[in-house]
């Protein structure tokens, strides 16, 4: 059910496979773990170090059923939840598999 993955400084981190009926709504975007992202804003954080937009980071968690957010570590050591479509914007191969299936839907 779920697995344990290495990140950097911490030991391990549960990877929990996401459920079933959770799906992005329109307008939202469709992540996975693992996925490469950028912030496309400066993301302040009371306990981290605060991500300055263009950070790139990982996906670590995505969640929700209504609203899809996602946890991401980001390259400066910054880990913060709650993200969407509002904040990050994917890259890398997270970027053309969103492509292709935006191109398969119109």
């Amino acid at each position: 059910m779920h697995q344990l993955v290495a990140i950097r400084q911490n030991d391990a981190v549960q990877i929990w496979k996401p459920h079933s009926l959770a799906r992005p709504h329109d307008g939202q975007i469709n992540l996975r773990l693992g996925d490469k992202v950028r912030a496309i804003s400066d993301l302040p954080s009371d306990d981290r170090p605060i991500v300055p937009a263009g950070t790139e980071g990982k996906v670590i968690l995505a969640n929700g059923f209504n609203w899809m957010r996602y946890r991401v570590l980001f390259d400066n050591g910054g880990e913060l939840g709650d993200l969407d479509h509002r904040h990050l914007e994917p890259i890398g191969r997270a970027a053309r598999r969103l492509q292709k299936l935006a191109k398969r839907a119109s």
